[in-house]
């Protein structure tokens, strides 16, 4: 991914334990009339754009990565160029990997702004 390389190398050993995927569409489990989404995932109103998954352990008892997973359909469904994209992807992946790293946006890049 494009938009993560520059993040990547600039963090490398900090971020050589976490994965980034994408998925197509969200599948997360909400209670009805959910509005307030917490840090690890990014949204635009309702609709959750990207969110990161802490290491843990799965149903079968392995130990689970860390990653951060986009959600292809609704990023891009509020773009409308490939610049827009890259710049929204941006946005989605400084403010989750700040989480990750427990620091502000700011520090992963400089110019972050949390008007996305």
């Amino acid at each position: 991914m494009d938009a993560y390389e520059p993040i990547a190398e600039q963090l490398e050993s900090q971020l050589a334990s976490l994965d980034v995927a994408v998925d197509v569409v969200p599948r997360m489990r909400l209670d009805v009339g959910y509005r307030q989404w917490p840090d690890d995932v990014v949204a635009d109103g309702q609709v959750p754009l990207g969110r990161l998954v802490f290491a843990g352990v799965d149903a079968s008892g392995c130990p689970t990565r860390p990653r951060i997973i986009i959600f292809r359909r609704p990023v891009e469904s509020r773009t409308d160029s490939a610049e827009s994209l890259r710049e929204q992807l941006h946005y989605i992946l400084v403010r989750l990997v700040a989480v990750y790293l427990n620091v502000s946006p700011n520090t992963i890049d400089p110019r972050f702004s949390w008007e996305d």
